[in-house]
């Protein structure tokens, strides 16, 4: 294979395309431009605790059009990064060109046959413990092998070349005559262990140790077993739970790759492994509970607000910062709603909701007696009394069913009918601050907020 393309460069495709690159001249590497930018600047580095450490400096682009074009590519980015994959690696297959995946799940190689073909794809298997550090810097702790298969069981010359170039770099490749099972056996240990150590918070041996969740850990592989039969006719030994457990002993001190994206912040693969499950299970009346949870409990702790989503921030003297969107203040008690605040303020014209209902979910210090709006922009703020703001205050968040327009004040503009306008009328609100005594104020010394009595 005179062209070999690596796709990520991350603790899976980083480690194992950096032996790749070290041995071969022909590898070339599509990054993200962040990661690009520091192997060029760097090289790509690999930091062993069990082997050697090196650093290699392989030819990158962000856009693989730039790159020698590959007789195999390999895929060794998250699961749910496929489709922007497959939309780059398609112009520039030639008709021979190998795809193999080393990616997480079990429906990688039938949405690559799907898209490129089956002749096009090798199906493969990852066991490594590693971790990315920062952008090109990847450190390696345990195991570092692979394992590969064609779709249909065959020994192929293909898969003895792919076998010979791994071996050759240093990476030990074994061939399996049923990549699809040995795909749904490794599923089956990450079901188990990649939500469990970011549920505990801690190493695979906390899940292992703890005796009560032993048979919580043997139905989460009985559910997935019973979904790789009913969906794939795939069958998995019948005594799979205690492989799982035998399997994870000399991993006991290590973290998953979803622990270690839950803590930095980056999207985890829970649709595709427990979600996946889940979502199998009930096409085909498979119940699964326990994979169920799990991917509840995981999509709650890792939900990312998104940065595009207008939010007003509630924070200082409080027990804990929260975030209101419009979804968030449409669902606060309706009784203190107001579906037109042009009722109580005629030279107005939306839905809003009474700041009393936000001081009702709000920990408040002890002390706490004041409370400052502040814009988006930090240019204005305006300070009032807790009791004033719980008593007059109104926040508007939306206009004929959409999001409060920003040339009327929005998307959030506090109103104080009874205080008048001067007194806290705050466009475009960014922030709640809540604090003891009178904090920020950018309003003219009259509309003083303890010299304005309650009504």
């Amino acid at each position: 294979m005179k062209e070999i393309m690596m796709i990520g460069a991350g603790s899976v495709g980083g480690y194992f395309g950096a032996h790749l690159a070290r041995t071969y001249s022909n590898v070339s590497f599509v990054l993200r431009s962040k990661t690009r930018a520091a192997v060029a600047k760097n090289g790509l580095t690999i930091r062993s605790a069990i082997g050697e450490s090196f650093t290699v400096h392989p030819p990158s682009a962000s856009n693989p059009q730039d790159l020698p074009q590959p007789d195999l590519i390999i895929l060794g980015v998250k699961a749910y990064d496929l489709d922007e994959v497959m939309n780059q690696i398609e112009p520039i297959m030639k008709p021979e060109t190998t795809l193999l995946t080393l990616q997480n799940g079990v429906t990688i190689e039938d949405t690559l046959k799907m898209r490129f073909g089956r002749e096009r794809v090798v199906g493969g298997v990852s066991f490594i413990y590693s971790k990315i550090v920062e952008p090109g810097v990847i450190d390696h702790f345990k195991k570092g092998l692979v394992t590969i298969g064609e779709l249909m069981g065959l020994e192929t010359p293909r898969l003895l070349q792919i076998q010979a170039l791994f071996k050759e770099a240093g990476i030990p490749c074994f061939l399996t005559e049923d990549i699809r099972k040995t795909k749904w056996e490794k599923m089956c240990w990450n079901c188990v262990f990649n939500p469990l150590t970011v549920v505990l918070n801690d190493h695979v041996a906390k899940a292992l140790d703890a005796t009560e969740l032993q048979p919580v850990m043997a139905t989460i592989v009985r559910e997935v077993a019973a979904v790789a039969m009913a969906a794939h006719r795939v069958p998995l030994d019948d005594d799979m739970p205690e492989k799982v457990v035998k399997w994870s002993q000399e991993l006991r001190d290590i973290h998953t790759s979803m622990y270690d994206d839950w803590q930095s912040g980056r999207p985890t693969e829970i649709d595709e492994l427990n979600g996946y499950i889940v979502k199998r299970g009930q096409q085909f009346g498979v119940p699964t509970p326990m994979n169920e949870m799990l991917t509840a409990l995981i999509k709650g702790m890792t939900r990312q607000e998104s940065s595009e989503e207008p939010a007003v921030v509630v924070e200082g003297a409080v027990q804990r910062s929260l975030r209101f969107s419009r979804i968030h203040l449409s669902q606060l008690a309706l009784e203190h709603q107001i579906s037109d605040v042009g009722r109580v303020m005629p030279n107005m014209h939306g839905t809003g909701v009474k700041i009393k209902a936000i001081l009702d979910v709000v920990s408040l210090q002890s002390g706490v007696d004041h409370v400052t709006f502040n814009s988006q922009d930090g240019q204005y703020s305006a300070c009032i009394t807790v009791e004033q703001a719980r008593e007059f205050g109104i926040l508007m968040y939306e206009q004929d069913g959409e999001t409060f327009p920003n040339e009327r004040g929005g998307p959030f503009r506090l109103v104080t009918p009874g205080l008048g306008d001067l007194c806290a009328n705050v466009k475009q609100v960014g922030r709640m601050v809540f604090s003891q005594g009178l904090a920020q104020d950018c309003r003219p010394p009259e509309a003083c907020a303890e010299d304005t009595p309650i009504q």
